[in-house]
């Protein structure tokens, strides 16, 4: 079958599943393969349980076609399984298919750092005029974003996608998938190195996003324009919306400044000289109180507010936006329990974000500080030399205690410094001492699991 003959299939069954737990009646479902599952070889479950038909791309045992329903030329004369060459095709396919049935603005959102926390803060000032889809969480790769796209409907107004990216190739294909009208790419740096191969190499992934927009052409970027590397990789076909947090860029350029941070982040930005013309306004600044720790998140904040103002949010609903929003998934938090102060940062760490969370935490004015770092994972050959960087910026950071977690550390890790194998270890440690009174920066990978510890300080 074509994608058209089977997205014209997923119009009389609009609810494609790809879990055989979940199977509504009447559903699709779509056969995926993952590292230690195949989709194909619960097919026929899938059918038994409720779903009207089966797409896989492997031979899959006979089954029933569903009661009432006959099965048309295009389909495996067993009846119910369709089969296709390669399933996860299909699924982005047919997502990309259903995506263009809404002739509504795309924003494809990329980075290395800060692009979940950006999609976040994005969406929250577009709600304040526009009915908005936006991608949940961190599902941001080859199924993440089909599965968002497939939740648009006619009552949209806008969409916000979050893509994620740990091999050259991974952004050109979901904005294949998404088919932006605009972009943002938050930053580049070094993460996922062993997938990449090289800092060369993430730099020209995450500007496939760029690519992608050039292409398409009357598209337009939301430009960080005080990231070289990012205004290096533009391209010319493009209309640009940039921001700036050099308050002396003023030329064409939202921009912005840290007031304070203490430890929340405080700023105040103003328009671009050349919108104000346009309206006839005078300059005006606009201060900001934020829930985010972090002086770095400043340039999330900035991004926010050049999308809102692209598509007609008022300063003061933008204002609203930024201050109420909250951050959730261990991101910039601050947690204050009964025995300590912690910012969690637990979600994920490579070498730009953790110096970024390192160089603010060093500036924030509380006592006494402490750390619980875990490793930064999926450096490949670059990973020792990264955390040998890593351990000479703590030792500059002005801290009360050092924890620090992951075998990277075994060899760097200084006798003032406590070493640990694994959280458990560190599980075991906060039992035994119970630290008090102290302000905390708990950050490493996922894969560290340091998110397990905030329950317990």
């Amino acid at each position: 079958m074509t994608i058209k003959e089977l997205y014209k299939l997923y119009q009389e069954h609009p609810c494609i599943t790809t879990d055989s737990r979940d199977c509504p009646k009447g559903s699709i479902f779509l056969a995926l393969k993952g590292e230690k599952f195949d989709g194909n070889l619960f097919a026929s479950t899938a059918l038994e349980k409720g779903c009207s038909y089966a797409i896989v791309d492997e031979s899959v045992a006979p089954s029933q076609p569903p009661r009432g329903e006959e099965s048309s030329p295009s389909e495996d004369k067993r009846g119910g399984i369709i089969q296709v060459d390669d399933c996860l095709q299909t699924f982005k396919d047919l997502a990309r298919e259903h995506r263009r049935q809404f002739q509504i603005p795309v924003i494809g959102i990329t980075g290395t750092n800060g692009k979940t926390t950006t999609k976040e803060l994005v969406a929250s000032v577009l709600q304040q005029k526009y009915n908005v889809l936006y991608t949940q969480g961190n599902f941001n790769n080859d199924v993440g974003v089909p599965k968002t796209l497939f939740r648009l409907t006619a009552e949209h107004d806008i969409a916000v996608i979050e893509m994620g990216a740990s091999h050259p190739g991974d952004i050109r294909t979901l904005a294949e998938t998404a088919e932006p009208t605009c972009g943002l790419i938050t930053n580049v740096g070094r993460a996922h190195l062993e997938g990449f191969g090289s800092f060369k190499n993430v730099v020209k992934t995450k500007g496939e996003l760029y690519d992608f927009l050039g292409r398409r052409g009357e598209s337009l970027v939301f430009l960080n324009a005080d990231n070289e590397r990012l205004v290096d990789i533009l391209p010319d076909n493009v209309w640009v919306a940039p921001y700036s947090t050099n308050i002396e860029n003023v030329e064409g350029c939202t921009v912005g400044e840290v007031i304070s941070c203490a430890p929340f982040l405080k700023f105040r930005w103003r328009e671009s000289d050349s919108n104000l013309e346009d309206r006839n306004e005078q300059p005006q600044w606009y201060e900001v109180q934020t829930q985010l720790i972090g002086a770095y998140n400043i340039d999330n904040m900035m991004a926010a507010i050049a999308v809102g103002l692209n598509f007609g949010v008022s300063p003061a609903d933008i204002n609203r936006a930024l201050e109420a929003y909250k951050p959730s998934n261990n991101r910039s938090q601050l947690t204050v329990t009964a025995h300590n102060h912690l910012v969690v940062d637990a979600y994920n760490a490579n070498p730009s974000s953790m110096r970024a969370a390192l160089e603010n935490f060093k500036v924030m004015d509380v006592s006494p500080k402490m750390v619980i770092l875990g490793e930064m994972r999926e450096l490949g050959n670059s990973s020792h030399k990264e955390h040998q960087k890593l351990v000479a910026q703590i030792a500059e950071s002005n801290l009360d205690e050092v924890w620090l977690v992951g075998d990277e550390y075994l060899e760097l890790c200084p006798s003032t410094y406590r070493h640990f194998h694994d959280v458990e270890e560190v599980k075991a440690a906060i039992q035994e001492c119970q630290p008090q009174g102290y302000y905390i920066l708990i950050k490493g990978s996922n894969s560290t699991r340091l998110y397990q510890l905030p329950e317990l300080l």
